[in-house]
């Protein structure tokens, strides 16, 4: 079943490529949706997928880069996100 995640990522996880680490995870699952950074120094993403698939994704996004430090991972499941063929990063 495909479905949506909203996910805001924090800690230590602008300027260590934690975009390019969700893009190329994401591309991997197959998933669609986007990264982008906010100005409070979180990390947004949306991703798009099998619920299964969804979930692989949110332990690797636990781990994060190796230069990163993910403090945590706020998980919002909505029923559609933006209309999106790909994974981008904004």
């Amino acid at each position: 079943m495909t479905t949506c995640a909203e996910i805001y990522v924090s800690g230590y996880v602008q300027g260590v490529g934690y975009r390019m680490f969700a893009k190329r995870n994401a591309d991997i699952l197959g998933l669609k949706g986007y990264a982008a950074n906010l100005q409070d120094g979180r990390v947004k993403i949306l991703a798009m997928g099998q619920y299964e698939d969804i979930e692989r994704y949110l332990k690797k996004l636990r781990e994060g880069p190796r230069l990163s430090i993910v403090r945590d991972l706020s998980i919002k499941w909505i029923e559609q996100g933006a209309d999106c063929n790909q994974f981008i990063i904004r």
